[in-house]
This record gives C-alpha cells, structure tokens and sequence, in this order.
C-alpha cells in the first residue's frame, strides 16, 4: 500500500513561497517513493504568504486597490474576496502594503513608517464591495505605530493643539486629541496573529521587534514613549495589555481598540479552514518546514503548531528548513530536523538554490 504523505511547510523567507517550498519537497519525496500519495497544503501563520494560502482553502479572488507603503508611497497593492453562504469575505496581508519587504535597508525607519495603507485597503474593501467580514494577516511589517496609520485611513483623526497631524510616531508626543466621529462603519473584523506579545515593556512591540525594522537603542526609547503616550491619551490601556497586541509593531494594538477585531492565532484559523486535523489523520507522515526553525518558532509559529498537533494525533513529523538553532533542535517537537544549512554551502549559494536543494535534501533523508 503506497504511503500517505502531508507536505505543510510555511515560506523560506527571502527564498521560496510556501507552495513553492511544498513543491520542492514533494519533488524529494517522489524520488525515493515513486508511488507516494502526496497531500500538498502550504500553510502561513499570518505573515507573508497568508493571502496567498487562503486563495486556495476560500476560494477567492484578487482585487486590485491604490495604497502606500510605510513611507507614504503611492503604490498598487492586492487583496481577495471570497464569497460564502453567508457574507462575502475580504481578506488582507498587512506586508502587502506595510511590510518591511517595500524598503531597502536604509529606509528603513520605524519613528516615520506606518499602517496608513493597511486602513486604505480596508476601507477600499469596505466601501467598494461591502464586505461583511475582514479577515487580516498580521506580520513582516516595517511599522511601530500602533496601528494609528490605519486608524486614519479608516476616519479616525490625531489633532495636536495646532491642527490635524500625520499620525506616525515621531508626531506621537503631541497628539492632543483622537476624533472617532468621522470613522467609517467597520464589518467583523478578525486579525490572524502569530506573536503574543502585549503592546509596551519589555516583551512589547518596541523591545523585541524595532530593532529588525531599523530602530537604533536612541530610537527605542522615543517609540515607546510614543506608543505610551498613544494609549494614554486614547484610553487603550486594556487593549495594550492583551496578547497579541505587540504584533506588527502594535497594529494588533490598534485593531483591537479602533476596530473592535478579534486577535486569532493565524495557524489556528488556517487549520480549520484547510481542515488540517483531518489531513493529518489520514497521512503516514507530515514533512514541514520553514527558513528558520528557531527559539521564535518554539512559540506556536506554523511548523511548531502543526508538529504539535500532529504528534497529539500520533503522526511522525519530519521538518526541513533553511537553518535552525540549538533551542529548536532539542525540542523535541519533530522526529528530525534537516538543514540546509549543514550542508556548508554558502549562505548565497542556499538563498539562490534552495529549491533544488531542498529536493535533494529530502531525498537524501530517511523517512
């Protein structure tokens, strides 16, 4: 009887999309097992590649719409519609308009960048197509305004004593008054999150997640003044302190306390909606994997959730990645982990070559 194979991996960042990385995988598996049943099911924890996983499990279609990027650059940015029974369904990917994937390495600059095209997209959803639900992958971003560039895209205003002013965190400090009259309706929203981290301190936004989007030690301090200050002067303190909160530099902040969304683990909603407890139980085996399999991952990202779901439901799980560290290795969440990164190669030679790469790895692996 031929054996069942589950291939879920999440994207090798900067290298292969996660159906690509499925692909690649697959290719490995029918070298060694010719007549394999293989289950392709890329998975996305709310970061990059979200869309383009929940294309194929709702059924959706891609909307064109004008935003910006985190500089307030013009750009034209991608959504999709999916129609149910019930209500017709919007669903967005913060890095589409905010992520840190629009700018180079030197413009990148959190005190100025915000989520101003997230709440363009949002609002074009809405008043374009009347949507009834707005679902929102939340990750990759080059933001730490706390979700106040989307707040503004939607209708909500930041006064200081002088007048209107652009909301992002090096005007934070005057903002004197928050106008929520002229918001526009707003439908269910629910925010895909992969993080759990709260809004301010040590374990908020500014401390574990600036530093990547360009933020030196001077800048830290200034943006969590600023986000301090934000939920201080619009009564969010209860907001700052739920999980999720710190995601995207805080857009989970403003999501919840100016649109009223639900944070979601975005693994557990794709879980559901790709029906993954089922694929598992009918599967021999479950390969995953993503870039980086690290002490980050150990908190519930894609390839972690899934090998613990799958190792409740019995199944042996194996995970290829690009590298992984020390924490992760000794886990014991997989039954192995198989680097690309082991093999010497130069980091170049990985970036460029990863899919055949992976091919040959998982060839050359017992499963």
């Amino acid at each position: 009887m031929p054996r069942r194979f589950l291939i879920a991996p999440d994207k090798f960042k900067g290298s292969l999309s996660s159906l690509e990385a499925a692909e690649a995988i697959a290719a490995g598996v029918r070298r060694n097992f010719p007549d394999a049943e293989i289950d392709l099911c890329p998975i996305a924890d709310g970061g990059e590649g979200f869309m383009e996983t929940m294309a194929g499990a709702m059924h959706a279609r891609w909307i064109t719409c004008p935003a910006v990027d985190p500089l307030g650059r013009p750009l034209i940015s991608h959504y999709l519609l999916a129609e149910t029974p019930n209500d017709l369904t919007a669903i967005l990917e913060m890095a589409e308009t905010s992520g840190l994937r629009h700018l180079s390495d030197s413009e990148r600059n959190p005190l100025l960048a915000t989520t101003k095209g997230v709440g363009m997209q949002m609002a074009h959803a809405i008043e374009e197509h009347r949507v009834s639900r707005i679902i929102l992958g939340i990750g990759g971003s080059a933001t730490n305004d706390g979700g106040a560039g989307m707040a503004s895209a939607l209708g909500i205003v930041f006064r200081s004593v002088e007048g209107i002013i652009n909301p992002n965190p090096s005007n934070f400090a005057s903002i004197a008054h928050v106008h929520h009259d002229d918001r526009i309706t707003l439908p269910e929203v629910t925010a895909a999150c992969d993080v759990e981290n709260p809004l301010l301190g040590p374990n908020g936004a500014t401390a574990v997640f600036s530093g990547q989007k360009g933020a030196t030690a001077s800048d830290k301090i200034l943006l969590e003044s600023a986000l301090a200050h934000l939920v201080s002067i619009t009564g969010g303190e209860k907001a700052a302190m739920i999980p999720g909160a710190g995601a995207a530099g805080g857009l989970g902040f403003g999501l919840l306390h100016f649109a009223a969304a639900e944070l979601v683990s975005g693994f557990d909603l794709l879980a559901g909606l790709l029906d993954l407890n089922s694929r598992i139980a009918a599967a021999d085996h479950v390969l995953t994997g993503e870039g980086s399999l690290d002490h980050q991952s150990l908190s519930g990202k894609g390839p972690v959730a899934l090998a613990r779901l799958a190792r409740h439901l019995g199944k042996p799980v194996t995970a290829f990645c690009g590298r992984a560290d020390d924490a992760a290795r000794g886990s014991g969440v997989f039954q192995q982990i198989n680097a690309l990164a082991d093999s010497g190669l130069p980091m170049e030679t990985l970036v460029l070559q990863a899919g055949p790469l992976l091919t040959d790895l998982v060839e050359a692996t017992d499963l």
